[in-house]
């Protein structure tokens, strides 16, 4: 687990560390990356768990913390997770091309709320979800938020799925995801996050679809012309180890890291819910032109995406099924 400086030097290529150096009897350190830009609501729930975990830790291990993908994008991370040279990243979309069952967070408008989304944990994710990616060789030690996502673009507002036709959009590498843009008219490009500005700006594509933390952290109001508040996918992350790496690791650091992690949750959550309002005005005062899209006619269109994923994935079905019986609070 431990990682000398020398190999920490290298695979770091001389990135300076987010988080201080603790004192030389921290002789373990954890190397937490993450593609997500610093000032998204990822990054803030990263630092906040890194600096109540250090605090935990202190004298026994540290956790260092690598935002803006320094130490590679959501794909890499997750290979380097396998490979033990990254600790913990956190993954979001990425999860549903690891293991089907992580499709039902793409599920158009499945995910009510946030209060929706901490029943789904507590009642289905840790039975039926998380085993999935243990089986792929990693474990997932908390549920956080990504947030709930709208779509910019150049070229016009998104008001029903008809306004999507021929728009080159930008998706995670999640194969719902794409699923659902095509179904209603756009053409999806998968790319990593951290590429998106540039398509943007050199019109390599017309849009993209995030939520206002992850909108404003990279400045797309720079390059972006329309807001449409659609509310499609409400995208949870996912603190992430590879399960090689979480069984060897010593058990006294890996229940402070655990612990820590599903203590975030709510921190997360709440954080989120009151930067929405906050960031929607701040992308409209930067001078994007917002509207509000028809509910009624995406939910519409959606149902072809539920039927695929119902079709292709056995369990798809089920768990939809199980997860949308939760969301009354029952």
């Amino acid at each position: 687990m431990r990682i000398k400086s020398s190999v920490l030097g290298a695979l770091l290529g001389g990135v300076a560390l987010v988080t201080s150096t603790l004192p030389a009897q921290a002789v373990e350190e954890v190397i937490f990356g993450i593609s997500a830009p610093s000032g998204s609501l990822q990054q803030q729930t990263a630092a906040e768990f890194t600096k109540r975990a250090n605090a935990k830790l202190s004298g026994v291990a540290v956790v260092k913390l690598f935002d803006g993908a320094q130490l590679g994008k959501d794909k890499e991370l997750m290979q380097k997770l396998k490979l033990g040279t990254v600790h913990i990243a956190l993954p979001s979309s990425i999860m549903s091309s690891v293991a089907d069952e992580f499709g039902v967070f793409d599920m158009p408008f499945l995910v009510k709320d946030r209060a929706h989304l901490a029943r789904i944990e507590k009642q289905l994710f840790w039975s039926e979800m998380s085993p999935a990616v243990q089986a792929k060789g990693y474990q997932v030690l908390a549920v956080w938020e990504n947030g709930i996502r709208h779509i910019t673009n150049n070229k016009r507002p998104i008001n029903t799925p008809a306004d999507l036709d021929g728009i080159k959009l930008r998706t995670p590498k999640s194969k719902w995801r794409v699923r659902m843009f095509e179904h209603w008219g756009a053409n999806p490009t998968p790319m990593s996050f951290s590429e998106v500005f540039v398509a943007l700006q050199t019109g390599v594509i017309d849009g993209q679809e995030n939520p206002y933390t992850n909108i404003w952290s990279a400045k797309f109001a720079e390059v972006q012309k329309y807001l449409s508040v659609t509310g499609h996918v409400y995208s949870p992350a996912y603190p992430t180890m590879g399960k090689a790496v979480y069984d060897s690791l010593d058990p006294k650091i890996r229940d402070v890291l655990e612990n820590t992690a599903r203590e975030v949750e709510a921190w997360a959550r709440a954080k989120g819910a009151a930067a929405d309002d906050d960031l929607r005005g701040k992308l409209v005062k930067a001078g994007m032109k917002m509207n509000v899209a028809d509910r009624a006619a995406f939910v519409t269109a959606s149902k072809p995406i539920y039927e695929t994923y119902a079709s292709e994935f056995p369990r798809g079905g089920e768990l939809v099924e199980k997860a949308l019986k939760l969301a009354d609070g029952s």
